[in-house]
């Protein structure tokens, strides 16, 4: 618990009024009144799906001593502080940050955005720095990371007040560095405000989250807003080989930096050799082997190469280090069969990351088939999803399309929509089976040595979410137990 003054918290406030004293000791700060205890601050937020100011009187009940709110109550409770502000989303990151003394300040902060790529990048650049010795801290998807302590993760990008009190656990570790996610969600509403960045890495971007951000134009002005605001002496990196990459850096003032296999760039790579287990790279010049194969991931490392060259990490150590670096849970992951059957577990979620994997995989597959199998999630963007089955069948022999995180909608409707991609000449290539665990079991029966599998969309996670709850569910789990039965 951090004990604190709130006369001190508001320095970082525009205040409109205040009714109340403000010589008041803070005991911790809440956006969430059900987690609210006597002394705490409480900072009403108008959320996408609730609004905070419903419950100021409950958190007043629950012990709040102060409340930051953007609409005064009609009810003012004697011995509680309200202050009024215009914007609390705005100024909810920049208390939190004050409350845990300006963590991201006494950091080396990369935050790193993108439709695909950034897990594999933070979580990767996280591993670099144990390799070399150093103390790091990973805030991503699949989890989060105090230097070797780990901590559940709820969201790709954390709350502000999580993510601060995180960052103020990694100074308290000694951590010198931190990689993490930032989501178009958590720019757009705010959540990394008050960060000092050292740097930010732009991936690449295509179609995902329009169910949010409801155009491609507004998702892109997200990603974007993340880059218009880092500070002039912060580096900010770019692919090159993406459109978009260019648009990020106008009216950035950060040391802009790109990484390109396509076109020149200032960090290079080309691939030269591709097998199962690796792939052989020259990166600025330098011969490297790598235990990653595809494209997608030769422009991943190229970026963390990119990352660590412009943190002043030793350039020889950065490419031995790189070398001993493996695959990320749930990112072209792969299973083989005593009879020949390989099964790769990918994430790919978005058209452009499954085309991504479907081409690498056509690399090497020789004369086998490869089957996909391929789901969409629910209550999200809908457009996506005939274009997710479109790419899957041109790309594979056969597919079956299948359930991935229904959520509160009809599984058999989604794949309704998914159906609506598959051209018709190829209907006799596309099976449609609700069942997740069914549709895998039939992918592998199909299957003849020789032949790939491909479980793509939920890579690392082991749960379904169906009808508000989540339940048990690991795609690797299903292949393994299926492998282990032939």
């Amino acid at each position: 618990m951090i004990q604190t003054d709130l006369k001190k918290l508001l320095d970082v406030v525009e205040i409109s009024e205040v009714i109340g004293a403000v010589d008041v000791n803070i005991s911790a700060i809440q956006q969430d009144s059900r987690k609210v205890k006597t002394g705490d601050l409480f900072i009403a937020v108008k959320g996408t799906l609730s609004d905070g100011h419903k419950f100021i009187g409950s958190a007043v009940e629950r012990g709040a001593v102060a409340v930051l709110c953007s609409d005064m109550p009609s009810e003012i409770k004697e011995g509680v502080t309200y202050i009024l502000t215009k914007n609390t989303s705005e100024v909810l990151p920049l208390i939190a940050s004050e409350y845990y003394g300006r963590p991201s300040e006494r950091l080396e902060l990369v935050g790193i955005t993108g439709t695909n790529g950034k897990t594999t990048i933070a979580t990767l650049l996280y591993r670099l720095m144990k390799l070399m010795g150093e103390k790091a801290g990973l805030l991503s998807t699949v989890v989060n990371y105090v230097d070797d302590k780990e901590f559940k993760a709820t969201h790709t990008t954390p709350e502000p007040i999580v993510l601060n009190e995180l960052l103020n656990k990694m100074v308290e570790a000694g951590c010198r560095y931190c990689f993490m996610e930032v989501s178009s969600h958590a720019v757009h509403q705010n959540r990394v405000g008050g960060l000092k960045f050292r740097g930010g890495v732009f991936t690449n971007l295509s179609h995902d989250h329009l169910d949010y951000h409801k155009t491609f134009a507004e998702y892109l002005k997200a990603k974007k807003m993340f880059f218009d605001g880092l500070d002039k002496d912060a580096f900010a990196l770019y692919n090159a080989d993406d459109k978009n990459g260019s648009v990020m850096m106008q009216n950035c003032d950060a040391n802009k930096k790109s990484f390109a296999i396509k076109t020149i760039a200032d960090f290079k790579a080309k691939v030269l050799e591709t097998h199962l287990d690796g792939m052989e790279l020259i990166v600025n010049g330098n011969d490297m082997w790598v235990q990653f194969i595809g494209h997608f991931n030769a422009s991943n490392l190229l970026a963390i190469y990119g990352v660590a060259t412009l943190l002043g990490l030793d350039d020889r150590d950065i490419l031995t280090k790189m070398s001993m670096l493996k695959s990320v849970d749930g990112r072209f992951e792969t299973i083989k069969s005593e009879e020949g059957i390989l099964a790769i577990i990918d994430y790919a979620h978005t058209p452009d990351a499954l085309d991504n994997v479907l081409n690498t995989i056509e690399q090497f597959k020789n004369n086998g088939q490869v089957i996909t199998v391929v789901g969409a999630g629910g209550n999200r963007d809908k457009a996506k999803r005939p274009v997710m089955a479109s790419v899957a069948t041109k790309g594979s022999d056969m597919v079956v399309l299948t359930s991935d995180n229904p959520r509160f909608e009809n599984p058999n409707d989604i794949l309704d929509d998914m159906v609506m991609g598959v051209p018709v000449e190829k209907k006799r290539k596309a099976l449609v089976i609700a069942d997740r665990k069914q549709a895998i079991r039939t992918a592998l029966i199909m299957a003849k040595p020789g032949d790939i599998v491909l479980v793509a969309g939920k890579g690392h996670e082991t749960y379904q979410e169906i009808n508000g709850e989540r339940v048990h569910f690991d795609d690797k789990e299903v292949v393994n137990e299926y492998f282990k039965g032939m």
